[in-house]
Order: structure tokens, then C-alpha cells, then sequence
């Protein structure tokens, strides 16, 4: 069993100017990420300088995340395939994005689409030796309404696995975006786990109070997303579903939403974050010596 690395995610067109304040935090690994787009970043380019802010310390890059939606925008599927070709430079390992979707329509729509674009996406993957991951996120979309992403919901994935079985595609998973949708996700995780190819560790506190009180459709914001350490999620609990499955990736928290530690809190709640799921883990590995 190979210990997971707990790290956490940098916004790529920010990580020449953060990752120096943030390498000798504690952070095991990273997760490079963008949203909708590359902003014109050169990613060979930003490989070479953030591997020399590394230097020698043993912090890969593990993830290249580009959130956006290759179903209905070709210009997305491009810069897609550019980070999947460019992962390398960065020693990555995985890919993630979204599911993409046709915007204002059901998640069925688009499954057809979705087949189209990511068995050639998962086979472009494939070759590069890269797991490409969905994450698990509903983008503020709704089942008979999604935005730009279908893949936030486990008959949605029964769907596109169907379409897309290769070994390499998975999920990106985070038990925040199943419990804005009141579904366990700790129950999720074990049926669900051999999909997983990434993990973000993002948790929720759910406020069952306003739910009985407002309901559901917004008179009332309800579930709140939290840095690791502060919301409902048994971590010990997810950590261990994950290593009995066979899970050898990494957790890379996704930070900048927590609406109590953030702004000039954010580092300090990060680093709460992978101390606590660091914790979770049971700490750092250390070698059994009468078991040789």
C-alpha cells in the first residue's frame, strides 16, 4: 500500500507568483488548475519555473486541472488536448476537467456527445500513460438543467462509464459536491471507488436546521463548502475506503471557498487542512522493521 500524498491546488496563471510562499508549508504534492481556460499560458514554458521554485524538494506536480466544457465549445476540446500533450513537462500523472454539457439542457442530451469527445480524449490520455478524471462538480446545474458539466451525479456516471469504460477514466471525486445534493458521500465513495483516478479534498458543513426550517430551493442557502478539518466529513473514514480500494493517487485540497477561513486566513486554513488529513491518514509512513 503506497501512502496518499495530501496536497493542495494552485491556480495555474498563479503559480509563479504563490508556490514560493507555499512550498515549505507542509504540501506533499500539487494540483496545477484553470477554469474554462488557459489564459494564453504557455504550460512548457510555466513547467520549467515552477520546477525551479521546487528545486530539490520531493513535490511533484501531479495534476493538471482544466475545468471547462469540451462538449459544446471546440476551442475547449483544443486547449484540453493541449494540457493532456503538455501534462508531461510537469511529470503529471493525471488530467482532470469537466464532463461538459449542452448548457440548459438534461444531462441524457449530451450523453451521446460526451462518448464522442472522451473516448478520444481517454485514449489521447492513455497514450501519454495519463488518468484522465471528471470532477464530480454540478457547476450550479441541475439534472433536467446543466451548466457546463453532466458529471456530477451517479446515474450520469453509470452513463458516460458506459460510453467510456477505459481503465485509465475516472472520476475526480470530493464529498462536497454529492453532499450539496444531500446524498452520503461516504456511502457514495464505496460503491464508487474503483472510478476514482483523483481526489479533491474539499468538505460541507449541511445546516439541517435551515433545511427544515426553508427547504431546499433557495430561500435559504443550506450547505456551506469547507476547508478540510471544518465540515461533516469523516475523512479517517474516506481515507480508509480509498486505500481498501486500492487507491494509490494523492488529495489535493481545493481551497478559496471556506466563507469562514479565507481571504487572509486562506494559508492558515490550508494548512490546517492538510495537517488535519495528513492526521486522517495516520500520519507519515513509518517503516515496520520486524516485518522485513
Amino acid at each position: 500500500m503506497r501512502e496518499i500524498k495530501i496536497g493542495t491546488c494552485v491556480p495555474g496563471v498563479k503559480a509563479v507568483d504563490w508556490l514560493p510562499h507555499m512550498v515549505d508549508q507542509g504540501f506533499e504534492t500539487f494540483e496545477l488548475t484553470f477554469h474554462m481556460s488557459l489564459e494564453d499560458t504557455n504550460l512548457k514554458k510555466l513547467a520549467e519555473q515552477v520546477k525551479e521554485i521546487i528545486g530539490d524538494r520531493d513535490i511533484p506536480i501531479s495534476s493538471i486541472g482544466l475545468y471547462c466544457n469540451p462538449i459544446q465549445y471546440e476551442d475547449h476540446k483544443k486547449a484540453l488536448e493541449y494540457v493532456i500533450d503538455s501534462a508531461e513537462y510537469f511529470g503529471a500523472s493525471n488530467v482532470n476537467t469537466f464532463a461538459g454539457a449542452y448548457e440548459g439542457r438534461p444531462v441524457e442530451e449530451s450523453i451521446s456527445k460526451f462518448g464522442e469527445v472522451f473516448r478520444e480524449l481517454a485514449k489521447r490520455a492513455a497514450d501519454k500513460n495519463l488518468k484522465l478524471g471528471i470532477e464530480n462538480c454540478p457547476m450550479g446545474g441541475s439534472y433536467e438543467k446543466a451548466t457546463c458539466n453532466i458529471g456530477f451525479n451517479p446515474r450520469a456516471w453509470e452513463m458516460m462509464f458506459h460510453e467510456v469504460p477505459d481503465d485509465n477514466f475516472g472520476l475526480e471525486w470530493e464529498p462536497t459536491h454529492q453532499m450539496v445534493q444531500l446524498i452520503d458521500p461516504v456511502a457514495q465513495l464505496k460503491d464508487w471507488v474503483k472510478k476514482v483516478v483523483h481526489i479533491h479534498g474539499k468538505d460541507a458543513t449541511i445546516d439541517y436546521d435551515a433545511i427544515r426550517k426553508y427547504g431546499i430551493y433557495g430561500a435559504k442557502e443550506f450547505v456551506y463548502h469547507r476547508t478540510p478539518g471544518y465540515g461533516d466529513s469523516n475523512w479517517t473514514d474516506i481515507i480508509s475506503i480509498l486505500q481498501k480500494g486500492g487507491y494509490e493517487g494523492d488529495i489535493c485540497i481545493e481551497g478559496y471557498h471556506d466563507p469562514i477561513y479565507r481571504g487572509d486566513w486562506e494559508l492558515t486554513s490550508q494548512i490546517h487542512g492538510v495537517e488535519y488529513l495528513k492526521w486522517c491518514r495516520g500520519g507519515s509512513f513509518a517503516p515496520c522493521p520486524w516485518m522485513k
